[in-house]
């Protein structure tokens, strides 16, 4: 069976993301502050998540491409937030382009649980997104990029490594 992934945050850049996702054929759990993206996504074939918690529980892979910094910080780590859902093993991809300050904080926190978190920041734009064709700049651990780099496939051509 194929991993389920999370995602959190449908908007320009997420909605297009998910929808590569699951027409790749991955089982796609999903939440987003606006409930239009969530419903479209679920009228694709996506479960709806009640909330980051919930999205995390249901996971193997979590991705969030959230706007700014303190929104992943929230999401990740707030009350309901990915944190209180995680499962040891769960590996968290943060797509958004975030402070390296706030990845680390958030990647430590997440440790704690033991879960593993890739930084994964996109370019490309919305019609990258929309075409599968994003680059994704990668950072963390070379096992979890291995893991997880068939999902990246289906969201761009090139993923990058910088992996160790």
């Amino acid at each position: 069976m194929a991993q389920v992934i999370g995602f959190i945050g449908l908007g320009i850049m997420g909605r297009p993301m998910a929808k590569n996702l699951l027409k790749a054929g991955y089982p796609l759990v999903v939440h987003s502050r606006s409930r239009g993206p969530v419903d479209e996504i679920a009228r694709a074939g996506a479960k709806v998540g009640s909330s980051p918690q919930d999205v995390a529980a249901q996971s193997d892979v979590l991705i969030t491409m959230l706007p700014n910094s303190p929104e992943v910080e929230l999401v990740a780590l707030g009350r309901g937030g990915i944190i209180e859902g995680a499962r040891p093993g769960l590996l968290f991809v943060d797509m958004s382009t975030i402070s390296p300050i706030v990845s680390k904080k958030v990647g430590e926190a997440l440790a704690a649980k033991s879960v593993k978190m890739l930084d994964a920041p996109v370019s490309g734009g919305e019609k990258g997104a929309v075409d599968g064709a994003l680059s994704i700049m990668v950072g963390g651990d070379k096992a979890v990029f291995d893991a997880v780099l068939p999902i990246f496939q289906a969201m761009g051509r090139r993923p990058g490594s910088t992996a160790s």
